[in-house]
Parts: C-alpha cells; sequence; structure tokens
C-alpha cells in the first residue's frame, strides 16, 4: 500500500509539472511575466501584490492578479477596490493551487491585454512548495509577526522559491522578533545565493527595492 501510495504521489507531482510547463510556454507566448506569491495566511500577500501592482501600472504596465483562496472572493474584492484587475481561483478543499486550476483561471483571462501577472497561492508555507505553477518568479513572503524560527522550520518553501520577503518590518520591535535572526538563517539555508528583502508595506519602505529585485 505504501509503494502504491508513493507511485500516485509522484504521477500526481509529474502531471502538475508538466501543466506548469505548459502554463509558462503560453505566458511566455503572450509576453507576459508572472509572479506566484506564497505565504501564510495573514503574511500580507495580497496588500504587497496591490502596492506591487501600483508601482508597475504607474511605469505603463498592465497588470492583473490571480487571487488564490481556498474559497471566497475577499482578495479579489480587495485587489480590485485597488484598481487592480483580477479573478478568484478557489482550490474547495486543497491547501495550495495547482498548475491546473492556474490554467484554468488563465483561460478565462485575455492575454493579449496584460504584461504581467501575478499569482496570490493559498496561505500555507508547507503544500504550495512541490507545485509550481509555471511562473517566472516564486517569491515567499514571510512577517515578523510570525517569529523568528520560520526559516528554521519551513525548508522547503524557501528552497522552492526564487526571492524571499520579509514584511512588516516597522513593527518588529513592538513584536519582539530581530529580523536580522530571520535574514542570517534564510542566507545559511540559501548558502548567500539568494535574497531576502525587507519590507513594510504599511510604510511601503522597501517595496521599490523588490519591484527592482524582480525586474521591474
Amino acid at each position: 500500500m505504501h509503494i502504491v501510495q508513493v507511485g500516485m504521489e509522484y504521477d500526481v507531482l509529474k502531471e502538475n509539472n508538466r501543466i506548469a510547463n505548459s502554463n509558462y510556454r503560453l505566458l511566455k507566448e503572450n509576453g507576459i511575466r508572472t509572479i506566484e506569491l506564497m505565504g501564510s495566511i495573514g503574511s500580507g500577500k495580497t496588500s504587497l501584490i496591490i502596492k506591487l501592482a501600483e508601482r508597475m501600472r504607474s511605469k505603463g504596465l498592465r497588470v492583473y492578479a490571480i487571487a488564490g483562496d481556498v474559497t471566497g472572493d475577499d482578495d479579489q474584492r480587495r485587489m480590485r477596490g485597488s484598481g487592480l484587475e483580477a479573478i478568484s481561483c478557489n482550490t474547495g478543499h486543497e491547501c495550495h493551487l495547482d498548475a491546473n486550476l492556474v490554467r484554468k483561471s488563465l483561460e478565462k483571462i485575455d492575454l493579449d491585454k496584460y504584461d504581467v501577472v501575478f499569482i496570490e497561492n493559498v496561505g500555507n508555507l508547507v503544500c504550495p512548495a512541490d507545485f509550481p505553477l509555471g511562473a517566472d518568479y516564486r517569491a515567499v513572503v514571510i512577517s515578523t509577526t510570525e517569529g523568528d524560527d520560520m526559516v528554521r522550520k519551513h525548508h522547503d518553501i524557501f528552497l522552492h522559491s526564487d526571492v524571499a520577503i520579509l514584511n512588516k518590518m516597522d513593527i518588529a520591535d513592538a513584536v519582539g522578533v530581530d529580523p536580522e535572526v530571520i535574514m542570517s538563517d534564510y542566507r545559511k539555508l540559501t548558502g548567500g545565493l539568494k535574497a531576502m528583502y525587507g519590507c513594510s508595506v504599511k510604510t511601503e519602505e522597501g517595496v521599490d527595492e523588490i519591484v527592482s529585485a524582480l525586474g521591474f
């Protein structure tokens, strides 16, 4: 029974990767750059997407977002309220988006109209790691309110991302967290080959640096 379970898991991951590659090709054919944001509930993914999109739109880029959640459309409505065009993508019972769900969302979008697509994954630091979606960049967002042990507890999500972002730097002292501990853990884990950017969506500190790091 254990062998069958491993085999089924392999097949699921293999099929997801096949569709993710297809998504990537589709987006490239339409000249779209894509950023996936992963992170816990409350880390600030939605707010960060809104701020990054504002910066990009000010540069004349046409931006769209796919808001991933188990249920509901709260994030989509927040994005639209900011002027960012968005679609909601619900997983039902799953703790992560998969490439097929993203493909179905892409089929509802007129890709000719956009330059950048954000994909906001479900609030989770475990499940999304193994399921690439076809994005150019995978970014993981954590916040100082989650404690200084996030990197030590969740190696996979950081190793499967291209960029890490530490949000809510403005309240680090108030919650008793030293950001340097988190950043040091990240440097040790990645061998210093990847960057972690500190920011505060509330004060907008570090937002422009993240836009530059993503190549915009």
